[in-house]
């Protein structure tokens, strides 16, 4: 068991104006973030857009990282595809770059899939994939329709002991998080950025979080003291009351003076005139900062 993750960033994928990803500053920005405290980056994360990530141009994202200096140990790499093939020829390419830690949701393509059928599904990949791939599951039910139960986490954590390595819990739903810590299954990172001074002191390891894009630093902060940083709560209550990849952008763009940073990948969409000046000023006067 793992005793210390700490915060991982989520990164945001940079995109050029012809819609193509930014090598350059994403690497300057997880190496940034890096130097601010944070453990590692995730890349291609739900954050970062993953799912829109195409396949030929993840193995440039990683490189990208691997020649600022980041090790293959300082990343998560994210996982996307409803097909096994897809999903495990993600994670081979990982473990070829170095890289032995994963994030993976459940498929979501069939949102009606029960239990039964997602632990097959996991299953199925698992057997293709190397054993040195260490899988995070990623409980994200908001966005991908299908959650992972602690039910779930059990039989998948005793079936498969050396290659389920943690559970990444972003569902926002504190007793669901409480019953992963109480469990002592296995290590429980929490992705509700307002909950982890709470999750800390019952054996949450650390977090994934996309606001440390922003203040990696005071993240750390929250993980070392398990005291709640209120201003940062706040903060993250205005992002999530907007659409929160496009805000994260705007802020940081905001932040580094680099406009490029709010461009997004489709189906999403930039922030309304009126939305981006909104969470500007609130930033202005300390609300969101």
């Amino acid at each position: 068991m793992m005793t210390r993750f700490g915060i991982l960033t989520a990164l945001l994928t940079p995109f050029a104006a012809d819609g193509s990803i930014d090598g350059n500053r994403l690497a300057r920005h997880a190496a940034a973030v890096v130097d601010r405290g944070a453990s590692g980056v995730t890349l291609f994360g739900t954050t970062g857009e993953g799912a829109s990530i195409a396949a030929p141009e993840r193995e440039a994202g990683i490189h990208a990282l691997l020649e600022t200096g980041l090790s293959g140990s300082q990343i998560v790499l994210g996982v996307y595809g409803s097909a096994v093939a897809d999903a495990a020829a993600q994670i081979d390419e990982g473990l070829r770059a170095g890289i032995t830690r994963f994030l993976v949701p459940p498929p979501c393509y069939f949102g009606n899939a029960d239990e039964d059928g997602v632990f097959q599904w996991f299953a199925e990949l698992l057997a293709l994939c190397n054993s040195q791939a260490g899988i995070i599951l990623y409980n994200i039910p908001q966005v991908t329709g299908v959650g992972i139960s602690p039910s779930l986490t059990r039989r998948l954590k005793e079936a498969y002991p050396d290659q389920i390595i943690a559970i990444k819990d972003s569902s926002g739903d504190w007793t669901n998080a409480v019953r992963l810590l109480d469990s002592k299954l296995l290590p429980v990172l929490i992705g509700d950025e307002r909950l982890l001074h709470k999750a800390i002191p019952l054996g949450c390891v650390g977090s994934i979080a996309g606001v440390a894009n922003l203040y990696p630093e005071r993240l750390c902060k929250i993980v070392d003291s398990a005291t709640e940083d209120t201003m940062l709560s706040r903060t993250v209550d205005r992002i999530v009351a907007q659409p929160v990849i496009p805000t994260l952008k705007v802020l940081l763009a905001n932040a580094l003076h680099d406009p490029i940073w709010e461009n997004l990948r489709a189906p999403l969409t930039q922030l309304s005139a009126e939305q981006k000046s909104q969470i500007l000023a609130l930033e202005g006067k300390g609300v969101a900062a």
